[in-house]
């Protein structure tokens, strides 16, 4: 296939003000930009801004949303203080004082990440997080950017300079000695940042290591990834493009499952050409695309979106994973939705899809002791209550085991639900 070869460009904080359409924008719009871009991490890229943001309908369109900051995305106490301090021309560190305390205050590692991270030997291992009992996550510390910042990113501490917040590490030898020593780990999982920011051969320096152990246990790879909807050219001209896809059929080739995790939360990045022919080249070398996002207010709270996204994934070849609940991370306040509407949502696409998309799971909330599913609003016993269970669970005799929660129209997170019928605690309380 033919695709003309993009130049790729990276605005930020610093040099936001050359991209041609904010001009548009009006002064309290870039001002905006300027304070909450001082606490959660701005960045973004032309393809973004010239193929798949629409500046004539700003500031609604979902990917604008979903890549600029709007200031309801802080407190207007936290705006107040950042907007002060940076009229008041402080230094860098100053502000860097302040900005991390606030960033303190939003719930930097949602989840208790930090206790998901494995001791060996007596030393932690930063770069790595084992929750479940198949699953691993690797952090290369090559890939801690991403080729734009999603405003409601729950690792957006990875990108704001804090070493303290940062998840990585440099090297493969702790991944395969932590393996070892846990043969029930069937799946890897590569994230970030983005792990196709890497050039192909810092990737393949990562990865060959893993691939040469020949672990019995080791049965998928995945890439956790959003460069397919923010720089599907990584995949088409990039000057390594055709390498980074060698790797993959070489992974491939020695008989693992290779999985492309991408992040796609509206179907208006899944239009242009690029990410089509993208999808196509990654499905050619034998890896498997799943889709996943969080439903999110000002982008993606609506089931028709939901239901043509699915269908339009579909048809592309991927393969529809889930749906979360946006984390109580950063800037949740302003994209919440209610758990009974996400349910809602989840519920009324998923009835209008055939049963090839209906892969899809959710709505789900990557809690602190895992992933609990809301299946629906529910009368029992003359109690309404929300049916729930945990797909995921850091103790595995969870997981499919139904639990109510008392009914709660304003609930968000699971913290903000009781149990139902009289009961003191939830069963995964103990």
């Amino acid at each position: 296939m033919s695709v003309e070869k993009k130049g790729y460009k990276v605005f930020t904080l610093r040099n936001y003000k050359d991209i041609p359409q904010i001009s548009s924008l009006s002064d309290s719009q870039k001002r905006d930009i300027e304070v909450v871009g001082a606490i959660l991490p701005f960045k973004v890229n032309n393809y973004v801004i010239d193929e798949l943001i629409d500046w004539n309908d700003i500031p609604k369109d979902p990917i604008f949303q979903l890549t600029f900051p709007q200031k309801g995305m802080l407190s207007e106490e936290h705006y107040k203080i950042v907007d002060k301090a940076l009229q008041q021309n402080l230094g860098k560190a100053e502000i860097k004082k302040i900005a991390n305390k606030i960033r303190e205050e939003l719930n930097p590692n949602p989840a208790g990440q930090e206790s998901n991270v494995p001791v060996l030997d007596g030393e932690k291992l930063h770069g790595l997080q084992h929750k479940y009992r198949e699953t691993l996550l690797f952090f290369p510390s090559s890939c801690q950017t991403c080729h734009a910042y999603c405003t409601f990113c729950f690792r957006w501490p990875q990108f704001v300079g804090n070493d303290e917040l940062k998840f990585a590490m440099r090297e493969s030898s702790s991944v395969i000695n932590w393996m070892q020593k846990n043969p029930k780990i069937t799946d890897i999982l590569i994230t970030g940042g983005d792990p196709m920011v890497m050039s192909a051969k810092k990737f393949a320096e990562y990865i060959d290591p893993i691939l040469s152990q020949k672990n019995s246990h080791l049965q998928t790879i995945r890439i956790g990834t959003k460069s397919l909807g923010y720089w599907p050219y990584r995949f088409l001209t990039d000057d390594d493009a055709d390498e980074m896809l060698a790797v993959f059929e070489k992974i491939v080739g020695l008989g693992y499952n290779l999985a492309i995790m991408a992040h796609f939360n509206h179907i208006n990045e899944l239009k242009t050409t690029a990410v089509q022919n993208a999808i196509k080249r990654i499905r050619a070398t034998g890896a498997q695309i799943y889709t996943q996002s969080p439903v999110m207010k000002h982008i993606n709270d609506d089931p028709i979106m939901w239901k043509n996204m699915w269908n339009k994934q579909v048809s592309l070849g991927c393969i529809p994973y889930y749906m979360f609940i946006a984390r109580d991370t950063g800037a949740q306040d302003y994209f919440a939705v209610t758990l009974e509407r996400t349910w809602e949502i989840f519920r009324t696409a998923y009835m209008q899809i055939s049963g090839i998309g209906r892969t899809v799971r959710g709505p789900s909330m990557s809690a602190n002791l895992g992933k609990i599913q809301v299946l629906g609003v529910n009368e029992i016993m003359g109690e309404k209550v929300f049916s729930l269970q945990f797909i995921q669970g850091r103790k595995s005799e969870w997981i499919k085991k139904p639990f109510f929660a008392k009914y709660d129209p304003k609930a968000i997170w699971i913290d903000d639900l009781k149990p139902a019928f009289g009961e003191e605690k939830f069963f995964f309380e103990d």
